[in-house]
Parts: structure tokens; sequence; C-alpha cells
């Protein structure tokens, strides 16, 4: 890949991590979800506007993107009530590397070199290694793991749905403008039935940090789909996940979490496998 692609889903990767760490700030995760949400969704009326409509032949991927996308949403928010942030995230996202480079494998027949290969083992290794940073996890977790490991089946699937769909529609920004306004009502509408009334008093004291994260998400997933158009879609997904890295380095700052041996040697494997799926 070039450097240029490198950069960034790397910067991609640093705004994943600080708007998750946003959603897991705000203490009422429905919240946190509904104004990232509806922050994607405003942002997405001007790039729809703007930019032409995605062609015809991404449309039914662009559809299956948005279902898929709501189910990790779901997923997504009741790990991160269930469990701590340093474990969910790093469990979210270490298997979908290597989940991508199977989808993309069986369905468009891209088939990374084996140095990028090894590159994206080597990161989703890095990742779990991550698991453990606070202890073996024990029986009392087993829901918070579930969640967060059906949330990563749920990431592999739509970053490969995209990766096919964004190369269809022929515009990058067009698409993932009607991805953001398409998925962005089911949250808010769910928790409108849940919370009626009081929603919008609830909604009040978190609204600048929720819509802050949901520009941070926007951002993040639009260079992500910018790279897919000029990349493989393993090797970028594999960069994608070296945001776990980064939460790591949030968790510590922010959480007040121990970095520890577990979360040196998990960030010098995933560096060495960014380097890997670099060349």
């Amino acid at each position: 890949m070039s450097t240029g692609i490198v950069v960034a889903v790397l910067f991609a990767a640093v705004l994943h991590a600080a708007w998750n760490a946003i959603a897991h700030a705000i203490p009422d995760r429905l919240i946190g979800f509904v104004l990232i949400q509806v922050a994607g969704a405003v942002i997405a009326v001007p790039m729809v506007l703007a930019t032409p409509l995605p062609a015809a032949g991404s449309w039914p991927w662009l559809l299956l993107s948005v279902a898929v996308h709501v189910v990790y949403l779901v997923l997504l928010m009741r790990g991160y009530r269930l469990g701590h942030f340093s474990q969910v995230y790093p469990l979210t996202r270490g298997a979908s590397p290597l989940l991508v480079a199977g989808g993309a494998a069986l369905l468009i027949g891209e088939v990374p070199g084996p140095v990028q290969l090894l590159g994206v083992v080597i990161i989703s290794v890095g990742l779990g290694i991550l698991v453990f940073a606070g202890g073996v996890p024990g029986r009392a977790q087993l829901p918070s793991i579930t969640a967060a490991l059906l949330t990563g089946v749920s990431i592999a699937a739509y970053t490969t749905i995209d990766g096919i769909g964004v190369r269809a529609a022929g515009t990058t920004a067009g698409y993932a403008g009607w991805l953001f306004l398409l998925m962005g009502p089911a949250i808010p509408l769910v928790a409108l039935a849940m919370r009626g009334r009081k929603l919008l008093a609830q909604l009040r004291p978190h609204r600048t940090l929720g819509l802050t994260g949901g520009l941070l998400s926007v951002g993040a997933y639009g260079l992500v789909l910018w790279a897919q158009t000029r990349g493989a879609l393993a090797p970028v997904a594999a960069l994608r996940e070296s945001s776990v890295v980064i939460a790591a380095v949030i968790g510590v700052v922010r959480f007040g979490e121990p970095f520890g041996r577990w979360r040196i040697i998990s960030s010098i494997l995933v560096a060495a496998g960014v380097v890997l799926v670099s060349v």
C-alpha cells in the first residue's frame, strides 16, 4: 500500500479509538450512541446533496451494510454496558482482520500476499493479547466477552460488505453519506420508543461530547472507505484495528487503567504487523 493510504488509515484508527472512548465515557450508553448517530446523520445530509448518487450496483451492498451496522451498534452498546473499555474494545476489533481476509478471499478473490497476510495475523494476535491486560477473564465476564466477539463478527461483515459496495458505488463520499444517513435514525428511534419525552432532557448534558463522537465517527469510517477503494481489504482492516493500541493509551490516560507488560507486548506486535502489511 502507498504511504498515503497507510497514513490515512492510521489517522482513521486514532479517530475511531477516540469516538469509542467517548461512547464509553458517557455513563448512559444509549444516550451516547443516540447523539453519535444523530451527528452522523446530520453530517451525512450535505454529503448526500453534494455528491453523485452511488451506482445502482452498490445499493444492495449499501442496504445490507446499514442493517449490519445497526446490529453492530446494538452489540457494541451491550458490550460497553457489561464490560470494561480496555477489554471489550480489543475483543471487538481483534478478530476482524482475519475474518475480513477470509471474506475478501471468498467473495472477490482478493488474497493478500504472504508478507501482508503474516502482518494481518500478527496484528490480530497483538490485539488478542490485550484481552488479558487486566488478567484472565472470569465467568462473570462471559456476557461482555460474548457480546464483544459477536460485535467483532459484525465488524468483519460490514467491513467486507462496504469494501465491495464502495468500489461499485463510483463515489466514496456519496456511499458514506447514504450509509450514515440511512443508519442514523435507527438507534434514536429505539431510544425515543424506550424513553419517550424524557429523552431530550437526558440528551442535553452530554450533547457536546456525544456530537463530537459522531463527527469523529464519520471521519474515521469515511477515511477507511476511501482506503478500501485503493487498497486490499484485509490489510486496510488490519491497519484500522491498530486503533486498539491507541485505545489502550486512552484507557491509561482517561480511565486510569495500568499499561502493563501485556499492552507493551501488544503494541510491539501491532507495530510490527503494521510494517508488514504496508510492504
